[in-house]
């Protein structure tokens, strides 16, 4: 589908426009909207446009990394925004002119319908021009990361306070996968943030630079959201790190355990083992009260070991 929107030189918008209608003088600058084009409209972009046929693949070949190209009468960029349910990337481009700005998107994007609408109701009341829309697009990408960061750091802290009563296998399994959806963040967050840059100090988009104030507040935005990123992947470590010596000092404890047990018993197995080998020539075997000697000392040796163990810490 293609929508498309022009202001002509009195400032009044025409949402009835056509993009035969585009090349009227009347027009002072419009923006043309493609939201899961047609194999037909695709071609728009070569027919009517003109666009680079580079810069037309990078359209349809998907998940390009963010970036900007310089043609001679537009500026070609690839931004990404992210998908709240599956935190996947879902890639937006823009064609940007003197007087034009074309959006481009396989997938629908409900934060461009988001500016649509709020660039038709204000049009006629607010400043707007291809920068600032192209500003006020990006910066909706942005805002959109800071809920699902959120909500993962919300994910975390209840982890880390244990406050669902999972075991330690299930907590670790949920670890892995809230460390694993900041990783998919970082991918989307870091190229955005050298794209913003890129565009404040770019020499060549005049129409930037003159709103720079607009882009240097988003490129603040992803250096919070990368600091947040950071700093959460490292929580995940410590805790990951954490719960494995935990679980490896329980293992010890289990052990130094079973180990004491087994050493009191090592002198009585070898007491019985000695007057278990039933050799004739025993003198003890024809004691009367040999058997409850024998029963004796060996509970004296267990019992003994037992409390010394006890009295060095062992058991604690």
């Amino acid at each position: 589908m293609i929508k498309i929107v022009a202001i002509n030189k009195h400032g009044k918008i025409i949402s009835n426009a056509t993009l035969q209608g585009l090349r009227d003088k009347d027009i002072a600058w419009y923006w043309v909207d493609f939201s899961s084009p047609t194999r037909n409209e695709i071609e728009m972009l070569d027919q009517h446009f003109g666009f680079h046929p580079l810069s037309i693949e990078d359209c349809i070949n998907k998940l390009q990394r963010p970036k900007l190209d310089y043609y001679d009468s537009y500026t070609f960029f690839v931004t990404h925004s992210v998908n709240e349910v599956e935190l996947s990337k879902e890639e937006v481009n823009f064609f940007l002119g003197e007087n034009f700005l074309v959006s481009f998107h396989l997938l629908h994007s409900s934060h461009v319908d988001e500016v649509w609408d709020r660039f038709i109701a204000t049009a006629n009341h607010e400043i707007w021009n291809p920068p600032i829309i192209l500003y006020h697009l990006i910066d909706k990408f942005v805002d959109y990361y800071f809920p699902i960061i959120y909500k993962l750091e919300d994910d975390l802290n209840q982890i880390e306070n244990n406050t669902r009563n999972l075991s330690m296998e299930e907590m670790l399994d949920q670890l892995f996968e809230i460390r694993h959806s900041f990783l998919k963040l970082r991918h989307t967050v870091l190229p955005m943030r050298d794209l913003i840059y890129r565009m404040i100090n770019s020499n060549h988009l005049d129409g930037i630079k003159q709103n720079e104030k607009y882009f240097s507040d988003i490129h603040d935005h992803l250096l919070k959201l990368t600091e947040m990123i950071e700093a959460s992947r490292e929580l995940t470590s410590d805790i990951r790190d954490n719960y494995l010596s935990l679980n490896s000092h329980q293992t010890n404890k289990v052990i130094k355990v079973l180990t004491v047990i087994t050493t009191i018993f090592m002198p009585l197995t070898f007491i019985a083992g000695i007057y278990g080998m039933n050799f004739e020539n025993m003198p003890e075997l024809k004691w009367d009260y040999g058997y409850f000697f024998i029963l004796l000392m060996m509970s004296v040796i267990g019992f003994g070991m037992f409390f010394w163990f006890k009295r060095k810490g062992w058991f604690k």
